[in-house]
């Protein structure tokens, strides 16, 4: 299955998305908008173009796993991504991937312009790898 991943922000948006077999997960791209609702218009028409089946939303809890106002935030893009794109949507955890992702940046020595563009899409990734362990860990312990 397709699955598309999204790190939403109130500025870039970063998408992600896996091949069929639900192997590798790649970046796909950032949404530069500010407007809620047009992100996701815009994250749901992305969804379409790459056949996406799923879409993953980032869920940034707290370190104790409470939902703050960021999170509710998601949560409220989580449910109009679904309205705008009528594929299932589901949020996962994503506490710490935007560090993680800033620490692949640094390892890669990306800097400036360039990984302000590809930062979140990392992000994304990332999100979307941790749901894919997830996914294969749970269909390995039902075998």
């Amino acid at each position: 299955m397709i699955i598309m991943a999204v790190d939403f922000g109130d500025a870039r948006t970063g998408l992600a998305v896996c091949d069929k077999a639900e192997m590798l997960a790649v970046p796909a791209g950032v949404i530069t908008e500010r407007r809620f609702e047009v992100c996701a218009e815009k994250a749901a028409a992305a969804a379409k173009e790459r056949g996406a089946e799923l879409i993953v939303v980032g869920h940034p809890l707290n370190m104790n796993g409470s939902a703050g106002a960021r999170a509710e935030k998601c949560e409220e893009f989580a449910a109009a991504l679904e309205a705008a794109s009528g594929l299932p949507v589901t949020l996962w955890d994503e506490r710490s991937t935007t560090v993680t992702a800033h620490q692949y940046l640094n390892d890669t020595n990306t800097r400036g312009k360039k990984r302000k563009a590809v930062v979140d899409a990392v992000a994304a990734t990332i999100i979307l790898e941790g749901y894919l362990a997830h996914r294969r860990a749970s269909a390995e312990s039902k075998s």
